[in-house]
């Protein structure tokens, strides 16, 4: 037979295979299930406890509540279950678990009678402060929803049937009355219970009224001493003037089930009586005869199954293919009346079974009244929220949802409560102090604006100032003495490459974009090869000049000035080579370097090619190593005509910064790199123009007498002296040798004091007035020569071209030198002076 159930909700029934004919007007509790996990997930709770009661109803629907509630991650902190016939100790254990736990909402599967001796032991208990969330079974259950339950159940939750309104119900209630349904003995009971009085014995006329009088008549007298009072009925009472549950038409669910129930049937049997033959159900489009319905045609396999009606709410019904009615739930909230301090069911939500996920549950939480009063949605988690900016850590042995809130990591964040993980910030930023979003990272490199970047630009343009006035002093006493001897072409090419190490100093400062960092070090690495090129030339040709015998017109030739320029050129055209090698194969480019600092982006030159950086630092120092040579052994030439001393000390200056920038090059990182190769261009640069330049500037500029053509000449014909005198010295040694070897006599060495003054009286005296002109006219030097033994003082004076004859003649005496190998050597030197 089919049977068409109005109440029968357990998820069991479900299964066509053992129940192929049942039918039911109520939904599926697996959609209850859902819904109680939905409900938890909206109001962000994730720590519960379960009840059931023991049997098919409770069982499967908890069953199906976990599964729900794994899919949430809602963690379950004890399950229990429960019966009306369970022994006091089963009780008692069960609300102790309760008491204990830390879970604040509890979700039960009960129905009224399995949970009422629970709810009275924790009545008695007075355990507060739960959530209850209640199933459609006990959810308006009178047995539980009691004034004396609301202080520890006000807060409950729960689900009911929709409820619908049936045409013609209400008019129905107000006819019923004893006298036209004698037959009815629920009548006569519920009309004796409503008014409180009892029928007279007038209206036994039917056997019904006299066996439900006689059954009455003896329950007063076994002692129902409440109706022994009740005044009789007079017929004449009035059902609409009374308040009572009965009379409720407008919320009816069960009542409203039992009629889906009915006109399923009756549209089952209403489609079977309508049926076309050959678009039946049944074998080739047959029709069942209506005369003759079995129930097997009736039952779900055939016309219940492809049920489909609209109600008279305008609703449609029709079953799924488990026969289970396609339905909704509303969601009510236990509130207590005003009036009379009952405990009424407010409808607060409700829940759409078949509506897409998200969109089936609607709660108005302005409704809702937790523990009867509180409109703040209680605390039900294993653990307080984490705040942005942090992440759930795991708690080994403990559930997923018990965890501890650990900090975002530095480059991570999270903006939202409860994240799982934190997020890492994009690559060109990091996150805040709270991690609880991500800042663009500080860009650093070494600027035009920041006190560093400002101090470095100043040196250099004070370099390029100072090397400017240098060069304008030059050019302006372009003539004089001091310019000519130290080479004032070189001099002039010396100061221009000065100025480019200043300048390219500057293109390490500022943002680095891809041509200042292809720029920047070829500029460094030209402009001091062709400084140190000008040197080594100018050092060289000098220690040529003063070491070399007695000079040819090939000499002259060979020392000129376009070989000195073309020795400068060739040594800057090696450098010139590796800088175009290194632009060709891996030219460096700017770089954005996140790795240094988590919280700043360096922009620093990717040099491309560390090797290629090498050979040209390499290469310069090996031009300051052979220039460094040369100086050196030229340090003790005649200091008035070349710079050696003072070109030995800007070449060790010039070591010391480079052999130290080394180590800072490889030990900074940033913008410091930068930094360090600007003060070490800066160094060697000032270095370079204070020991060449600024003493013979002093000299030009505050002591113009020592820019004469005698001081130069004066310190050449001491060297020339000095050099003779030490000749002369080691043969007159040489020969005293040979003459002890040979004849073993001794004698005295003979005295190293020569003097280029006569002792003589001058055979050719002059007047007072005379002589006082000619010394006016005479300018002369006093040098004197250490060597070995001795010291040779050396008197030179120097006339000018218009001096009378007596003067040359005593001129040219006075100057007569004893040694005739002095006057050699100082022809030798004199023939290669730039000074005629």
């Amino acid at each position: 037979l089919s049977q068409v159930s109005y109440a029968s909700s357990s998820r069991l029934l479900s299964n066509k295979n053992q129940f192929k004919s049942f039918l039911r007007t109520i939904p599926n509790d697996e959609h209850q299930a859902t819904a109680m996990a939905d409900i938890i997930e909206y109001f962000r709770w994730n720590w519960v406890g379960t009840i059931a009661a023991d049997d098919d109803y409770g069982r499967p629907g908890i069953e199906k509540f976990r599964e729900e509630a794994e899919e949430r991650d809602i963690c379950i902190d004890f399950s229990e279950l429960i019966s009306q016939y369970s022994d006091e100790e089963e009780i008692q254990q069960v609300v102790e678990v309760i008491q204990n736990s830390t879970a604040r909402v509890i979700v039960v599967f009960s129905s009224g009678p399995d949970l009422e001796p629970l709810i009275k032991e924790i009545v008695r208990r007075n355990i507060t402060g739960k959530i209850w969330l209640a199933s459609e079974a006990w959810a308006s259950s009178s047995l539980i929803a009691m004034p004396e339950f609301f202080r520890v159940i006000g807060s409950t939750i729960g689900f009911a049937l929709k409820a619908g309104q049936i045409p013609g119900f209400r008019e129905f209630l107000q006819k019923v009355h004893p006298k036209k349904s004698s037959n009815n003995g629920f009548a006569k009971e519920f009309w004796e219970e409503t008014f409180n009085c009892y029928l007279p014995d007038g209206s036994k006329n039917s056997p019904a009224s006299t066996s439900f009088h006689k059954g009455h008549e003896e329950g007063l007298g076994s002692g129902n001493g409440t109706s022994a009072f009740r005044p009789p009925c007079t017929g004449d009472e009035n059902i609409t003037s009374v308040e009572t549950p009965y009379m409720d038409y407008t919320h009816l669910r069960i009542s409203y089930n039992v009629y889906l129930a009915v006109y399923s049937i009756a549209h089952a049997l209403q489609d079977i009586y309508t049926c076309t033959p050959g678009k039946g159900l049944f074998t080739n489009g047959s029709c069942a005869d209506i005369k003759k319905v079995e129930a097997w045609q009736v039952s779900p396999s055939f016309h219940l199954r492809h049920l489909n009606f609209t109600n008279n709410m305008g609703e449609q019904v029709d079953f799924d293919e488990f026969g289970d009615l396609v339905g909704n739930y509303s969601i009510i909230n236990w509130h207590l009346s005003p009036e009379d301090g009952s405990v009424v069911f407010e409808e607060v939500g409700h829940y759409n079974v078949y509506a897409k996920k998200g969109e089936r549950l609607f709660i108005n939480e302005n409704k809702i009244l937790w523990s009867g009063f509180s409109k703040e949605v209680p605390f039900s988690n294993c653990s307080r929220d984490c705040l942005p900016g942090t992440r759930k850590g795991i708690i080994e042995g403990e559930p997923t949802c018990c965890f501890e809130c650990v900090d975002c990591p530095d480059g991570e964040y999270s903006d939202e409560t409860d994240a799982s993980a934190c997020d890492k910030c994009p690559e060109d930023y990091w996150s805040n102090e709270n991690h609880t979003s991500c800042i663009p990272k500080q860009i650093e490199f070494l600027a035009w604006t920041e006190p560093f970047g400002i101090a470095l630009t100043l040196f250099a343009v004070l370099g390029i100032f100072l090397t400017s006035f240098v060069l304008g002093v030059f050019t302006k006493f372009r003539n004089t003495p001091i310019v000519k001897a130290t080479n004032r072409e070189l001099s002039y090419l010396l100061l221009f490459s000065l100025l480019c190490c200043f300048s390219s100093s500057l293109f390490f400062i500022g943002e680095p974009q891809n041509w200042t960092c292809r720029l920047r070090q070829p500029a460094f690495g030209i402009s001091f090869v062709l400084c140190i090129s000008c040197i080594l030339v100018k050092t060289n040709r000098v220690l040529l000049v003063f070491e070399a015998k007695i000079p040819t017109s090939l000499h002259r030739k060979w020392w000129g000035l376009n070989l000195q320029f073309l020795l400068v050129f060739l040594c800057t055209f090696v450098q010139i080579v590796i800088c175009v090698i290194w632009l060709y194969t891996a030219p460096p480019s700017s770089y954005r370097n996140h790795e240094l600092e988590d919280e700043i982006i360096f922009i620093t030159c990717h040099e491309g090619s560390l090797m290629a950086l090498g050979f040209l630092i390499g290469y310069t120092c090996l031009l300051a190593a052979i220039c460094f040579f040369f100086a050196f052994k030229s340090r003790k030439l005649p200091e008035n005509f070349n710079e050696a001393k003072f070109i030995t000390f800007s070449m060790l200056i010039f070591f010391i910064v480079w052999i130290s920038f080394i180590p800072a090059y490889a030990s900074t990182y940033g913008k410091f790199v930068s930094a360090v190769e600007v003060i070490a261009i800066l160094a060697a640069s000032f270095g370079l123009l204070a020991c060449i330049f600024f003493n013979k500037v002093y000299i030009i500029l505050f002591k113009p007498s020592r820019n004469t053509i005698e001081e130069v000449r004066c310190s050449t014909a001491a060297h020339a002296f000095k050099v003779a005198a030490r000749a002369t010295l080691r043969r007159s040694n040489v020969s005293r040798k040979r003459s002890n070897s040979l004849g073993g006599s001794t004698g005295s060495t003979p005295s190293s004091s020569i003097s280029s003054k006569s002792n003589h009286e001058d055979p050719f005296p002059l007047p007072a007035s005379a002589e006082r002109q000619r010394q006016q006219q005479q300018r002369g030097c006093k040098q004197k020569v250490s060597f070995g033994s001795g010291t040779v003082t050396l008197s030179l004076s120097f006339e000018e071209p218009q001096k009378n004859a007596m003067a040359n003649r005593n001129a040219k005496h006075r100057n007569s030198l004893e040694a005739q190998n002095s006057d050699d050597s100082l022809m030798r030197h004199r023939a290669l002076l730039p000074l005629q």
